[in-house]
């Protein structure tokens, strides 16, 4: 029998007694790191345990050491600075259709985002996290003034604290995740010639983390939720499938050159379609931008495949020819609703894409992260535990038919 093997796509809901340092760090703001790296390391340690025992085979952090998927990187490198802006629709949250479609809808659920979020999550750079669509007060702006340069003390300590909780769980496979060029998205540029110039340098500077990781043993995991979304952006903004595709091959040969030298088995290539709760009836296919995600030089491909807007999609790789040395990771949970999925939904789930492509070659994940930053709960935590024991549970379903 072939094992089909289970992972997730990162994020999980942060522990209480880590926010208010999180959201220091977001801030700039001055924090006890003295007290900060013990409760951290402790709670890494609690949440590697808590996946080894749902039975999970290849785990992260949680990402507990970052405040954003995102701004995290932003805290890491020099040459940036933080300004104080108005926020408004076009600065908060990437354009689409959906928003213009059901902008009823979007006023209310941006309403509940604010409410839910202080102003520490008002970061331009928390996409929809920021605050409504109207009104709205003041965010911040990351700025880049000088050169980018990468420190890597953070990416030290996250790799130190995970691996001596992957030992102690007697766990081999780990995963860190990072941000992708592209998706360093809410961001200005005062320094580099040209918006190409800026995310080279970007990629130049992510180079440094993502080798590090590598290094140390650890699959590296490159989050990107604008790629694929962004065609739906431009669209919107009256560009062309062209005017997209220019876009988005710079970004893919920018994240090329950042995964420079990096064994493409070792990379996991995580992308969605701006996987936010709220009403989704414009997204672009998967079919459409899949050639540009097949560029990226990485063993793994995540993608969402669980939510219903996205699941009709597993016949594409029907009539794809996918390199024999590369893996799917589709989602067959996901990280949208609180219903939990049946473990025998699952197995269907990966039963079918184990036929396609061969079930050596297929490993269960989840659609996107449960906590895409130190407020966010994408659901109850209980129920991100109850969907990925259902993910582990349908897996070994699914092996046993395949």
């Amino acid at each position: 029998m072939t094992k089909i093997r289970t992972t997730h796509a990162g994020s999980l809901i942060r522990p209480a007694e880590l926010t208010p340092y999180l959201e220091a760090i977001e801030e700039g703001l001055p924090y006890d790191e003295a007290a900060f790296e013990p409760k951290l390391a402790a709670a890494v340690a609690g949440v590697v345990k808590h996946q080894a025992d749902t039975g999970l085979d290849v785990i992260d952090d949680g990402e507990y050491g970052k405040a954003s998927w995102i701004t995290y990187f932003y805290d890491r490198v020099s040459g940036m600075e933080k300004r104080e802006v108005p926020l408004d629709a076009n600065n908060t949250l990437p354009a689409g259709l959906d928003r213009e479609a059901f902008a009823e809808y979007y006023e209310g659920h941006d309403d509940v985002q604010s409410s839910e979020v202080t102003k520490a999550s008002d970061d331009l750079a928390h996409g929809e996290h920021a605050a409504g669509t109207e009104s709205m007060g003041t965010g911040w702006q990351w700025v880049c003034t000088s050169p980018l340069t990468y420190d890597p003390a953070a990416v030290h300590r996250d790799i130190a604290s995970f691996k001596r909780a992957l030992a102690d769980a007697d766990v081999t496979e780990g995963f860190l995740p990072v941000v992708a060029p592209a998706s360093a998205f809410w961001l200005a540029n005062e320094y580099y010639d040209s918006d190409d110039d800026f995310v080279f340098a970007l990629a130049d500077a992510l180079h440094t983390e993502y080798k590090l990781i590598v290094d140390a043993g650890l699959y590296l995991q490159v989050d990107d939720a604008v790629l694929w979304h962004q065609f739906g952006t431009m669209r919107l903004r009256g560009k062309s499938a062209a005017d997209y595709r220019a876009w988005a091959e710079v970004r893919v040969a920018a994240l090329n050159r950042a995964l420079a030298g990096i064994p493409a088995d070792r990379v996991r290539y995580h992308v969605c379609c701006g996987s936010w709760h709220g009403a989704h009836a414009f997204d672009p296919e998967l079919r459409e931008v899949i050639d540009l995600v097949l560029r990226v030089n990485a063993g793994y491909y995540l993608f969402e495949q669980a939510t219903p807007r996205h699941e009709h999609e597993w016949v594409m790789w029907k009539d794809i020819k996918l390199a024999d040395d590369k893996v799917l990771v589709p989602g067959v949970v996901t990280h949208h609703t609180p219903v939990v999925e049946h473990p025998e939904l699952v197995a269907q789930r990966l039963v079918r894409m184990a036929e396609i492509v061969g079930p050596e070659r297929v490993m269960g994940g989840t659609d996107c992260g449960f906590a895409q930053n130190s407020l966010t709960k994408r659901v109850p935590e209980w129920t991100q535990w109850a969907k990925l024991e259902s993910l582990v549970e349908g897996a070994r379903l699914a092996s046993e038919r395949v």
